[in-house]
């Protein structure tokens, strides 16, 4: 919106965005109407079109902002503070918690495998995502004195998504874990060193 919001506004429009992400997530970005957006945040069609003008293109591209700041939002303090050993495994802790309880209702899975692929401007978003994701894992790398930053970095996150991906696909987080693990394996290292 170019327009400027009341505080009032501003909350009336996150809790429509809040309340399509979670439909978004439950039966995916095909099988939901803005009608169904209406109904499950109680929101009038004028209200609807006054906070997103351009419509379901409109408001997909702001689910998709609120799901890629949900992404790391769920990891904070903890991606920040990345460097030493206990830094670390407080983060892993809180990685492995959110994505075991989110199940199959993922963010980064709404994200990557349901708006990015049919909406060309969410591409952006996922990709600034990474970025900002990869960037916070490296400086925490650095931090550490990990031998290569940039590469542990790329690694870590890496592990995450593909452990993520088979939590989706069969709602077991054994492979997070254990890919998590591996690849921390050079920074704790680095960082006990």
């Amino acid at each position: 919106m170019s327009t400027a919001l009341t505080a009032k506004g501003a909350a009336t429009r996150d809790r429509i965005v809040a309340g399509a992400a979670v439909l978004l997530r439950e039966r995916g970005v095909d099988e939901v109407s803005l009608d169904d957006v209406r109904a499950a945040t109680a929101t009038s069609k004028s209200q609807l079109f006054h906070y997103f003008p351009a419509g379901r293109s409109g408001l997909l591209l702001a689910i998709a902002q609120h799901e890629a700041s949900a992404v790391l939002h769920d990891q904070e303090p903890h991606l920040s503070s990345l460097g030493s050993p206990e830094s670390w495994a407080a983060w892993r802790e809180a990685v492995i918690a959110r994505y075991e309880a989110q199940g199959t209702r993922c963010p980064l899975a709404a994200l990557t495998r349901q708006l990015a692929p049919s909406n060309p401007e969410v591409r952006p978003i996922v990709s600034g995502l990474l970025t900002t994701w990869q960037t916070k894992l490296i400086e925490g790398a650095r931090r550490a004195k990990a031998a290569d930053p940039e590469k542990t970095g790329l690694v870590i996150l890496a592990a995450v998504q593909g452990g993520v991906g088979i939590l989706l696909a069969t709602g077991d987080s054994t492979a997070l874990r254990v890919a998590l693990d591996a690849a921390l394996v050079e920074v704790l290292s680095a960082a006990r060193g």
